[in-house]
């Protein structure tokens, strides 16, 4: 379309014109990556609450309405690579895959991951081809005498967006804020940022200067600890997590909405290597927003847009 509307634009409006109509048409070009993380909620099969007749449904798929809006925001972002938590099973996986594509976002390289829950999982969709496969399943820790499994693990693939430039995408879905008899919530979702710290560290000692994007639903607050063990210190070094700060375009920078409590958070996060944030297209990242996303999920999308090409030098990223 952008090649088609060129030629009339140089001959009605003139040159000057011209090449500034061609720079905005072409300023989220081709070479520009996108990516989206995105909580599903629950795109699977469980006992559900029926708020129109009051009575549980029992192995209930998660409700067409929800779906089709989930797939009206995605065809909107258009993205070259999703991840998202709480899927359920490959079925789950390939029903989203084939709905994507009747809406012309063709994803056709997935990985699917779990930990200790494995009914809401984790999962990642690629344009591109995935190079190589990491994902945890099997990670504990203990509180105390007790252990504990890393509910959702860590989905960690490889793809080679051009052939000199690899990223790793790691993803997560850290304990919910419900609290449980068992454990503190909290101190189990910093242990589980513990582990993926660790992760982290071990892609950064097999491949120095790694370009990490690591993102999900942290269900933390930034000025939490489990932020601070993601992120690791010193804030300078070249295996530091740095956040993207995300904002909708209203400015605001929440992304999830509890109705119950009528409370807006920010509870899911991107998180860049240094090495990375060169890369990042900041001016054009942001929160999906619209009046009715929750009629999709009680989150809202983040959106990372990101460029083979070096875009600001290390020491002007935000």
């Amino acid at each position: 379309m952008i090649i088609h509307l060129l030629p009339i634009v140089r001959r009605v409006l003139g040159p000057a014109v011209f090449f500034i109509t061609a720079a905005l048409l072409a300023a989220d070009g081709p070479d520009r990556l996108t990516f989206c993380s995105y909580n599903l909620k629950n795109w699977l099969t469980m006992d559900r609450f029926d708020m129109q007749t009051y009575k549980t449904l029992p192995a209930a798929p998660k409700p067409e309405d929800e779906r089709v809006r989930v797939v009206k925001i995605l065809a909107a972002i258009k993205p070259d690579i999703l991840g998202v938590c709480e899927i359920g099973t490959a079925d789950d996986l390939a029903d989203l895959q084939k709905r994507l594509k009747a809406a012309g976002i063709d994803l056709p390289h997935t990985e699917l991951a779990h930990g200790g829950d494995v009914t809401r999982r984790l999962a990642l969709l690629s344009r591109l081809p995935i190079k190589a496969r990491n994902s945890q399943t099997d990670l504990k820790y203990q509180i105390g005498t007790l252990e504990l499994p890393f509910q959702r693990g860590i989905l960690d693939v490889t793809i080679a967006i051009t052939p000199t430039f690899d990223l790793h995408f790691v993803g997560v879905h850290l304990k919910s804020m419900r609290e449980i008899t068992e454990a503190d919530q909290a101190q189990m979702r910093r242990n589980e940022a513990r582990l993926l710290r660790k992760h982290l560290d071990s892609i950064f000692t097999k491949e120095p200067g790694a370009r990490i994007l690591a993102y999900g639903d942290i269900n933390e607050h930034r000025n939490e600890p489990a932020i601070g063990e993601i992120m690791g210190s010193p804030r300078t070094s070249d295996t530091a997590m740095q956040d993207v700060w995300l904002k909708d375009k209203d400015g605001e920078v929440w992304t999830h909405f509890w109705d119950a409590a009528d409370t807006y958070s920010r509870l899911d996060y991107c998180f860049t290597s240094r090495l990375l944030r060169p890369h990042i297209d900041f001016s054009r990242c942001f929160i999906y927003s619209a009046r009715d996303f929750d009629k999709a999920s009680d989150h809202r999308p983040l959106v990372i847009k990101i460029s083979p090409e070096p875009i600001l030098k290390k020491d002007d990223a935000p």
